[in-house]
């Protein structure tokens, strides 16, 4: 990027106090080298890095304290069992959840939304009833809902959105009814980084006495959540988009809406009783949590919570605004690329296309040069098929991106509309 123009862009809003060097030192892979380049990571949105201190986390409890939960009565059971409660407490206090039974350990996002369709559509949804998720929506808070809708023969309705990727809310007043059973809504697009107003979504299904299930997988990396405070009924987010470990994701419910529903798998842990006739199963969190669970995984999520934490959302915040001004101000140097989505509220997101390039060639052509984009419809197909694309390349931040990783991007990008314009 011409300097005279980066320094424009810099200059209309100086870079907040961020140690940035101190906090890239935190994650050893950002020093990798893709090829003969040093690595730029703009996936965040698809998965975050983690910080050594997660690494040494899941490490230390393989090396040194690794058993199975609950059902043991030696040191290392006991240890482990420890370690794992502890993190659910850490998750609850994260969260502003009232207490700890209404956090579900589960595998991510995806399913928890699959645990809360299932057991809450079997007891609450039949046909004529009503779904109300958005336009928004990745596939994981899509598909569920149509799995139940086969079985329930219910409805599902979508808040509509305009072509700057923002719900259009007085259509979201006027799709709910007395048959609407459940709102499931994303609080940020991971296609195009909106944030949606959650807190009115929620007081708008309450007025009505209607549950609210949120999808938190793009909200949590980003800026705190007190779930306590939204008043919502369910929030899921995965470990992996939150610095943490994969294979490992929570479920918070209210003690009120979790405790009445059947479970949604069945196994060991999760029962009191069992023999051939019948099985009774015990109360909340256990009876959602079937089976060994990601121990190591619980345990590595606490550590990434506490590690943003530690940094301080309010100082995450304004670095990565930061970071999103100067990238979308950057792009725009580029004519042959547009921009797709333009929420007045929204977080590091950055779809785009470009002229004449599909978003596959785009992305082959950044990874040359050791750059980490994603391409594609971002498992949100009806996001692409209101806005009349196929897909679209897409730059995700975290706050251990530098605006040097930015340039690297936009110079690439230069090279990319070149080759084919």
């Amino acid at each position: 990027m011409e300097t005279l123009a980066r320094d424009k862009i810099l200059a209309a809003k100086p870079a907040p106090d961020f140690d940035i060097d101190a906090v890239r030192k935190d994650f050893p892979i950002l020093e990798s080298q893709v090829g003969k380049h040093p690595l730029a990571y703009f996936d965040n949105a698809a998965t975050t890095q983690k910080p050594a201190c997660v690494v040494s986390t899941l490490a230390e409890f393989y090396l040194s304290r690794n058993a199975n939960i609950h059902r043991g009565i030696h040191y290392l059971s006991e240890q482990a069992t420890n370690d794992y409660e502890r993190a659910r407490e850490r998750v609850a206090e994260f969260l502003g959840a009232r207490e700890s039974r209404e956090i579900v350990f589960v595998r991510g996002t995806t399913e928890g939304i699959n645990l809360v369709a299932s057991s809450f559509g079997r007891v609450n949804l039949k046909e004529g009833d009503e779904i109300l998720v958005s336009a928004l929506e990745h596939h994981a808070n899509i598909v569920p809902w149509q799995l139940l809708r086969e079985v329930t023969k219910a409805t599902i309705k979508v808040i509509p959105m305009n072509d700057q990727g923002e719900l259009l809310l007085e259509s979201y007043d006027q799709l709910l009814s007395e048959r609407t059973r459940i709102v499931a809504v994303t609080y940020v697009s991971n296609a195009l980084g909106t944030v949606n107003p959650i807190k009115e979504i929620i007081d708008k299904a309450h007025e009505r006495g209607i549950p609210v299930l949120i999808d938190g997988a793009q909200a949590v990396p980003h800026f705190p959540v007190d779930v306590t405070e939204l008043d919502c009924d369910f929030f899921v987010f995965s470990g992996h988009k939150t610095f943490g470990p994969t294979g490992v994701g929570v479920l918070y419910g209210k003690s009120e809406q979790l405790a009445p529903l059947p479970p949604y798998q069945g196994g060991g842990e999760m029962i009191t009783s069992v023999t051939f006739e019948e099985s009774k199963f015990k109360d909340i969190p256990e009876r959602f949590e079937a089976g060994t669970p990601h121990i190591a995984g619980a345990i590595g999520l606490a550590t990434a919570l506490s590690y943003l934490s530690g940094l301080g959302y309010d100082a995450i915040a304004e670095y990565e605004n930061h970071l999103l001004n100067y990238t979308e101000q950057a792009l725009a140097s580029i004519p042959a690329v547009r921009i797709v989505g333009q929420a007045q509220e929204k977080v590091g997101v950055v779809s785009f296309v470009m002229q004449g390039a599909h978003p596959h060639d785009i992305g082959t052509f950044l990874d040359a040069d050791g750059i980490a984009i994603r391409a594609g419809h971002h498992c949100a197909q009806p996001v692409m098929n209101r806005l009349g694309i196929p897909g679209t390349a897409r730059a995700s931040l975290a706050f251990y991106n530098t605006i040097e990783e930015i340039d690297r991007m936009v110079e690439s990008l230069h090279k990319v509309a070149r080759f084919f314009n």
